[in-house]
């Protein structure tokens, strides 16, 4: 898509890494990564998936690690942290952390596509510290009160 910004980050393919990732369509926000070995999740556990890669996020970006939604509709994987968060002075390995609620073990296979990173820009707050905040309707109401419960 050439109307779409770009963002140069540079990566590094650690020796058990399958492939670079990539976009699988023009109009896809997040690219594609790759488990860098099989690894067995057993149903009702968490493993951590390594990637085989190394990136430089540019300060100001974050990346956003979700998980790949056919993965999580047909198999019951999620990713406990989602969106995993990899911040721009991070250089060491992408890992996944990929949660199994299904009934059986499930083997994640070495090159298969097991999530999406997406780049987003950071915003910083600075803090306003205030004696009281301003009124809204929803006040403090929390935990379903702007819908059904």
């Amino acid at each position: 898509m050439s109307d779409v910004p770009t963002l140069k980050v540079a990566i590094t393919r650690l020796a058990h890494c399958p492939a670079l990732p990539e976009y699988q369509s023009d109009g896809a926000s997040g690219v594609d990564l790759r488990t860098a070995a099989s690894v067995t999740i057993a149903a009702g556990s968490v493993a951590l998936i390594p990637t085989g890669l190394a990136v430089a996020i540019p300060p100001g970006y974050e990346g956003q690690v979700r998980m790949r939604s056919g993965l999580a509709l047909r198999h019951s994987l999620f990713l406990p942290n989602s969106p995993g968060t990899i911040d721009s002075d991070y250089r060491g390995e992408i890992q996944v952390l990929i949660g199994n609620w299904g009934k059986a073990p499930f083997t994640v296979e070495a090159g298969e596509r097991i999530a999406q990173l997406v780049f987003a820009p950071i915003v910083r707050a600075l803090w306003v510290e205030v004696d009281q905040l301003d009124e809204t309707t929803r006040g403090s109401h929390g935990f379903g009160s702007t819908g059904r419960q």
